[in-house]
């Protein structure tokens, strides 16, 4: 294992339930991913409120579109959330990292939204009023894809937090 992959849990977290949101705009219509999301859906579930939402594609395009979308997730959001805005522009961190930022979350008991934009990408007021603006990778996904690697890197930031061999870096 890494040096930076505890086999310890990261710190004494009490065990709140965070209710997790994953926002998205597009609909899955492959199959390809749906098996993975609700693989990982289920087991976050286990120990957290688990919300999937999907939102319809504006029928505008370009900025419009852009901006309708962004207007639409923001208006899902509750004022406990704190806002993850999933962007190939954003802060790249480890699994390790991620876990202790969650965990931050966590024991501060608030719910946490990820947002992951149409194929437009994000309206630049999402990205203002996100908590943290997180890139997945610097390659660009298909934003089913980055939807399913999201909720296992949750799945695997919570392990790594409760000490769980999940993690094996």
């Amino acid at each position: 294992p890494r040096a930076d992959a505890p086999r310890r849990p990261l710190g004494r977290r009490a065990a709140r339930v965070v209710k997790l949101t994953f926002l998205s705009v597009g609909k899955e219509r492959s199959g390809l991913f749906l098996p993975g999301v609700e693989e990982y859906s289920g087991r976050l579930s286990r120990a957290h409120k688990v919300q999937l939402v999907e939102l319809p594609e504006s029928r505008s395009t370009g900025a419009q579109a852009k901006e309708d979308e962004g207007q639409r997730l923001l208006s899902k959001l509750s004022p406990r959330d704190v806002l993850v805005a999933l962007d190939e522009r954003g802060k790249h961190l480890s699994s390790v990292d991620f876990a202790k930022w969650l965990g931050k979350q966590q024991d501060a008991a608030r719910d946490v939204a990820f947002v992951i934009g149409g194929d437009e990408g994000l309206a630049e007021a999402v990205r203002a009023k996100a908590g943290l603006v997180l890139s997945l990778s610097a390659m660009t996904l298909p934003h089913r894809l980055a939807r399913l690697v999201l909720l296992e890197q949750v799945y695997r930031a919570f392990s790594i937090l409760r000490g769980e061999p999940y993690h094996k870096a």
